[in-house]
C-alpha cells in the first residue's frame, strides 16, 4: 500500500508560462525515458523479484518515480497556464493544443504517445537491474539535454534536483545488483526456479 503526501517532492513554483519548454519536458512525463515508464518498470519487475532487499528497492524507486511523474506534471501545468491564442501559436504549441488544450497528457517531446513499449520486465534477476542501471543513465541524458535547452531558474532548479535523484537510483541499482549476483549460484541465474536452467549449462 502507498502512502500519498500532498506536497512535491521538490517545490515547483514556475513564474513565467513557457509552452516551448513545456513541449521538451512533457518528454519526462510520458516519453520513451521518463518517470511514467520508470515507475512502471520497478514496480512490475519487483513481483519476480526473488531477494526481499532488492524487491523493497525496486517498490521504493518505483513509488519515488510517481513523485517525480507528479512533479514533471506541475512543471508542464505551470508552463502552459493562462496561455494566450497568440502565445500558443508563436510558440508552436498549437498542435498540442488542439488534441488536448492545456491538459497534460503522457508523451514524447516528439507528441508520440506514451506506451508499454518503453519498458521492460523479463522476470530475470540480471536482465531486469540491467535494464534498471540503464534506464536510470537515459533519464539522466534526457535531463541533461533539457538542461542544454532551458535557462529559467524556475525550471532549471527542480529538473536539476530530478537529474540528481536518476544518479542516486543507479547507484542504487548498481548495489542492488551486486547483492543479487552475491546470492546467485554462479552457474544457476535461475535461482527462483532452477528447472528453466537446465538447458543452459550443458
Amino acid at each position: 500500500m502507498f502512502v500519498y503526501e500532498k506536497k512535491l517532492q521538490y517545490p515547483v513554483k514556475i513564474k513565467n508560462p513557457n509552452p516551448k519548454y513545456a513541449q521538451i519536458i512533457i518528454s519526462q512525463y510520458g516519453g520513451p525515458d521518463g518517470e511514467l515508464g520508470a515507475s512502471l518498470r520497478y514496480l512490475s519487475q519487483r513481483f519476480a523479484m526473488p531477494f526481499d532487499e532488492v524487491k523493497g528497492l525496486l517498490t521504493d524507486i518505483g513509488t519515488e518515480e510517481l513523485g517525480h511523474l507528479e512533479m514533471i506534471g506541475a512543471i508542464v501545468y505551470q508552463l502552459t497556464r493562462n496561455l494566450t491564442e497568440d502565445e500558443i501559436k508563436k510558440a508552436g504549441f498549437d498542435a498540442y493544443f488542439v488534441d488536448h488544450t492545456t491538459g497534460v497528457y503522457p508523451s514524447s517531446a516528439a507528441g508520440v504517445p506514451f506506451t508499454a513499449a518503453y519498458i521492460q520486465s523479463k522476470g530475470d534477476i540480471i536482465t531486469d537491474l540491467a535494464e534498471d542501471l540503464a534506464a536510470e543513465q537515459k533519464a539522466r541524458t534526457t535531463y541533461d539535454n533539457i538542461l542544454r535547452l532551458v535557462d529559467d531558474p524556475d525550471v532549471r532548479e527542480p529538473i536539476k534536483f530530478l537529474r540528481a535523484r536518476e544518479i542516486v537510483h543507479f547507484q542504487r541499482f548498481g548495489e542492488g545488483l551486486r547483492l543479487a549476483t552475491d546470492k546467485l549460484n554462479e552457474k544457476n541465474f535461475y535461482a527462483f526456479n532452477p528447472s528453466f536452467d537446465k538447458h543452459c549449462n550443458k
